[in-house]
Parts: C-alpha cells; structure tokens; sequence
C-alpha cells in the first residue's frame, strides 16, 4: 500500500547560462537572443524535474511510501528519469512508448526569473487503458500539471479514485486554470487539497480579494484550499478558519521547483496527522531550501530535518 501516487510530467531539465543582459522593453523586461548568432554559454547544468517527479522525490524524502504514474520514452534521459526514482526509493508504475522523453530548456533571467522552454512529449500521452489499476493501492493520489491525454486520465482517476476512498490533492498549472473552473469541475469537485499561486487562484475564482479567492475556491468543491504568493503570504482555508504565514527573507539562487517543493510538503504534511499550521510550514522550508540552490530536486528536505527548521 502506496502512501501516495504522483501523477504528471517527468523531463530532463536544462538550465543555460547564456551570461547576457537585460534590455529594456516598452511593456516587459527582456532578454534578446540575436537571430541567427552563435552564441557561447557560461554554464550549462542538467537535472532532472518534471511536477509527477518532483514531487514524487518531496514525498518520498518526507517518509512516504511513493509510487510515480507517469509515461516516459525510450531513450537514456528516460533511463536517467528511472535511475533517479529507483535511488529516490519511487516506485515506476507507468508506460514507455518508442519516442523522445520531455526536456526543459531553462534560460536565464533576471532577479531569478527563468524563461522556460517545454517539450512535455510523452509525459502528456498517458491513456487511461495504459494505467494498471491493479497497482494503484494508495491512500492519495497527487495531481500535477498535466494537459491532453494525461489530463483525461487524470479526470478518470479522480473518479475512480473517489469510488475506491483515496483522497485527491490536486495542484494544476496556470495554463490549466486559464481554461476555466468549468474545464477542472471533474477533478475539484473530487479534490481534497488544492494548492495554488495568488495569481491562479485569482484567475480561477475571478476575484481579487484574498478573502473572496479563499471562499471561491472552497465553493468549487475542495476540503482545503492553500495559496501561496511568492515572497509576500501564503495562505489556507478549510471552511471554517484562514490561516496565513510570512515567508522568510532567504538569498534566492533559482526557483524552478519551488511551487513543487512547497505544495508536496504541504500535502505530506496532512497525510502525517499534522494541523495546516504545520502543514504550512512543511511547505514553506521545503521550497525555501530548494530556491537556494539549482535544481529542482537537489534540496528537497528529509523528514527530521524539516521538522528541525521549524522549530
């Protein structure tokens, strides 16, 4: 029996450091590649990442018995991606399929902003009739972001899921929310916890206010709502109470994987029998170890020490 299943996208990151500069836009802040030049990069750095695998790593390093559901390709970054769930202690219960694994080009930026390009290949192929059900003996399931048919599957496994008693914590992208509440009402309506940003919480509920985005996300059809806001708050709601919390001021090196990082360790969290302070504050040192440091991964927190940097 799984503690929890991880559902969503598994790619080799590649984060390039190209060295140039900021120009100023007339509505943005950009960095310009000049077309057709050569141009020679001060570092090149490869990880693994992917929101199924991230968090399948968060859960695993914060005591949970985990399994990763998910499609991969034939090839070596897909034996990389397998190589690193094994060492992880992550079960692989999904499908390859003779094509290229996903990658993520991470260029640089400035205040620590990356510009991402994302190829999701496989990751976003996942069939519902690909999926073992026999091996989905687990207590939750976790919903990353995930589009086209990984995205019905993850549908249909909210629906089996609920039959079969498993809890749902679902943590959808931007381009998700942008599709609109009637677009997710299959799975939050099935959703036990729901973590997003302030900004895909606005967009989903339509509101502004913290308040009103706190009560609209809860009338979708979740038990908990969480919404984090960068370096400003974060927030939960469980239909009764709101909490908050101040992050701290840390010297952030790189956030890719943060969201991650702090939706898994809120989620653990919960599963544990903590109340949603503790959960809050799981999340929170968890994504603030990893933004100090490159890689989504690299500085995930074990069990015993984050619960050392709560107290």
């Amino acid at each position: 029996m799984y503690d929890i299943i991880t559902t969503g996208s598994a790619l080799v990151d590649i984060f390039v450091d190209t060295g140039l500069h900021e120009i100023k836009g007339k509505k943005r802040r950009l960095i310009a590649y000049p077309a057709g030049a050569k141009i020679a990069v001060k570092d090149l750095r490869f990880s693994i990442g992917g929101g199924g695998t991230n968090t399948g790593v968060a859960f695993s390093r914060l005591g949970l018995k985990t399994a990763y559901l998910g499609k991969l390709g034939n090839d070596q970054a897909a034996e990389q991606i397998l190589n690193l769930l094994k060492k992880e202690k992550i079960d692989f219960i999904g499908k390859k399929e003779n094509c290229i694994t996903g990658h993520s080009i991470i260029l640089d930026s400035f205040e620590h902003h990356r510009t991402i390009l994302t190829y999701k290949g496989p990751s976003d192929m996942l069939r519902f009739n690909e999926v073992d059900l026999s091996k989905l003996k687990t207590r939750w399931i976790y919903f990353a972001s995930a589009m086209n048919e990984t995205f019905k599957t993850q549908e249909k496994l909210a629906a089996w899921a609920k039959k079969n008693n498993i809890k749902i914590a679902f943590n959808p992208s931007e381009y998700e929310v942008k599709l609109g509440a009637k677009y997710l009402k299959k799975i939050l309506t099935k959703t036990d916890i729901l973590v997003l940003n302030r900004d895909e919480a606005g967009i989903l509920t339509k509101k502004q206010d913290i308040k009103r985005i706190l009560f609209g996300l809860i009338k979708l059809g979740p038990e908990i709502v969480c919404v984090t806001d960068g370096s400003k708050m974060i927030y939960a709601y469980d239909g009764v109470e709101i909490f908050s919390l101040k992050p701290h001021k840390v010297r952030v090196v790189e956030t890719t994987g943060a969201g991650d990082a702090f939706a898994s360790g809120f989620v653990a969290g919960l599963i544990k029998g903590k109340d949603i302070r503790f959960a809050m504050k799981l999340g929170l040192v968890n994504s603030e170890s990893v933004i100090q440091h490159y890689g989504a991964k690299n500085k995930l927190l074990k069990w015993n020490e984050a619960v050392k940097r709560i107290k």
